[in-house]
């Protein structure tokens, strides 16, 4: 007797040749979609146009779709069984949501495969330490739209008790790792979801209504995540903030704060910063605290050019670069989509207020609609590169929560695609101003996040408590030469987890460690940038500088369209 496979859905057993004998009429994804509900909505297409016996065949409708003779059907799952066998039914899928989460970033980092395969970060806990979050109606459960996915807010701004956002960032933010994208308006062509649509929310207030923060209100943030860990899954940080490195990691209490929690099982993801166009350096040695530590996942921006191939992405002018200032750090560690993203909106917030011309209109994602959106806004700025990468370390833990946080270092930056050009020469439309980025180990770090590549890796460190510390440079004034300092030791075997592996080959001479020859090029024919870098003149001068149009970590009136 031939042996049957069978397919469970939803408590309904259906066989798998049979319903490839019929033309294989259910789509791959209506196992999932179905299973453990009450209700299915799914896309009814017929051979020709369906009379009124072939719909009443099949259950109640909610809408007709004669572009392809076909219906939207809401049905108990077990009603699919009868389906397989209609000759009149061509195929059945289910009523997907139509995306382009967060437009074209989601799919740009194959965050969209991750989530049409359940892996959304559930129930783990990502800490936003930022302006604050305020509640959004895509801060609900993605099922009812009832439900708040937000489980803890505090506020560490002296002088102040509000946990709102009064600034605007931190709602942005926040979305960007955790937005449903669904629950705020309805009749949708593009919707704003973010990389990790079903985790939990845990706001923590330390910039105030302009922006403005302490280093002591951030680091009493991140003592309040690592001791609320346990009690609301918290493992992952987003820190889309910070200032110029005045000082070693290994002093500065920012850093340090930034690895104790790293230490204690939570993912730190930090912004590069906004200070790429630095004429000084050409935006070298720029990367700034606490993303200068070694530890935490450090994130420089890329264009997406609002399209969901990478195939014409390109690197951000305003992207700092590094190595970081005193340790000569490798940094960023990857990069991600960060320009022009569309989050959450905080009507009245101060972004809000100063820069109403970011306000999306709604007939950018409502066909026929009219108005300005209360509930999207668009930025740029590493700032927004960095929930792409939180949110892709939430849906890897959400995989496998066994992960330590340097496993998920790992995987990020050895999957990350490392497929670049050489250069590219970007004129920014606003000043005129030529800039030359080239792709080499100080702008893209180990590559462009993948994180579809990362959930599906095999490769994880074998002792989880070696850390990958993202490795030194070092300068040898003989020779001229730049080279990686000890980095296949620290990340183990050289053979999974070696120098050309992590960083691709293109950003090192021959394959090698060697990372700049005789040939120095650092955004122009001089070496004044080189030397600046190298010397003991402190790159960012006597005053903090959040360059032109850098408010506090988002590129708002100006940067790359």
């Amino acid at each position: 007797m031939r042996q049957q496979t069978f397919i469970l859905l939803a408590g309904l057993v259906l066989s798998v040749s049979a319903v490839r004998a019929q033309g294989g009429r259910f789509s791959p994804d209506l196992e999932k979609a179905g299973a453990n509900k009450d209700k299915i909505d799914v896309i009814v297409q017929f051979v020709s146009p369906p009379s009124q016996a072939d719909v009443n065949g099949v259950g109640a409708v909610k809408s007709h779709l004669p572009a392809i003779n076909g219906a939207v059907f809401s049905l108990n799952p077990s009603a699919l069984q009868g389906l397989a066998h209609n000759p009149r039914i061509r195929y059945v899928s289910p009523d997907r949501v139509l995306n382009a989460d967060l437009e074209y970033a989601q799919p740009t980092v194959n965050a969209n495969l991750a989530y049409s395969n359940g892996w959304n970060g559930s129930n783990v806990g990502v800490a936003v330490i930022d302006s604050g979050v305020n509640d959004h109606p895509d801060f609900k459960d993605r099922d009812s739209c009832t439900t708040s996915r937000f489980v803890y807010k505090e506020n560490f701004v002296a002088g102040e008790t509000t946990t709102a956002d009064l600034y605007g960032h931190g709602s942005h933010v926040a979305g960007i790792i955790a937005g449903v994208g669904k629950c705020a308006e309805s009749n949708r062509t593009r919707t704003f979801r973010g990389i990790a649509a079903e985790s939990n929310i845990i706001s923590l207030r330390v910039l105030n209504a302009l922006g403005a923060g302490t280093d002591s209100a951030v680091i009493a943030a991140i003592n309040r995540a690592i001791a609320l860990k346990s009690t609301y899954n918290i493992r992952v940080i987003n820190l889309s903030l910070g200032r110029p490195v005045l000082e070693s990691y290994t002093l500065d209490p920012l850093c340090q704060a930034a690895e104790a929690a790293w230490k204690a099982g939570i993912v730190v993801v930090a912004a590069a910063g906004n200070f790429g166009r630095l004429a000084s350096t050409n935006g070298y040695s720029t990367i700034a605290a606490p993303g200068n530590d070694p530890y935490v996942i450090t994130v420089g921006a890329m264009n997406d050019k609002k399209s969901t191939s990478r195939s014409d992405d390109v690197m951000t002018t305003y992207s700092s670069k590094g190595p970081t200032a005193f340790d000569h750090v490798v940094k960023p560690d990857l990069v991600a989509p960060g320009n022009g993203i569309v989050s959450m909106r905080v009507p009245g917030s101060t972004l809000d207020t100063l820069f109403a011309a970011n306000i999306v209109n709604r007939s950018y994602y409502i066909s026929g609609a009219t108005g300005l959106s209360q509930y999207y806004f668009t930025m740029s700025g590493t700032s927004m590169a960095t929930p792409m990468t939180a949110g892709a370390a939430v849906a890897l833990i959400g995989h496998n929560s066994a992960l330590t946080p340097n496993q998920v270092k790992a995987q990020l930056m050895k999957t990350a695609t490392k497929a670049f050009p050489l250069s590219t020469s970007i004129v920014d439309p606003l000043t005129g101003i030529t800039y030359q980025i080239q792709y080499d180990v100080f702008t893209v770090g180990a590559g462009y996040l993948d994180v579809w590549a990362a959930l599906n890796s095999i490769d994880v460190i074998s002792t989880p408590s070696t850390t990958p510390l993202s490795p030194k440079v070092t300068y040898n004034s003989t020779t001229g030469k730049v080279s990686l300092v000890g980095s296949s030791l620290v990340w183990g075997d050289s053979l999974v987890w070696g120098t050309s592996l992590v960083w691709g080959t293109q950003v090192l001479v021959n394959g090698s460690s060697l990372v700049w020859g005789d040939s120095l090029v650092w955004g122009d024919s001089t070496t004044a940038g080189f030397s600046l870098v190298w010397g003991d003149s402190l790159v960012w001068g006597d005053s903090l500088v959040w360059g032109d149009g850098v408010v506090r970590g988002a590129i708002l009136s100006k940067g790359d369209k």
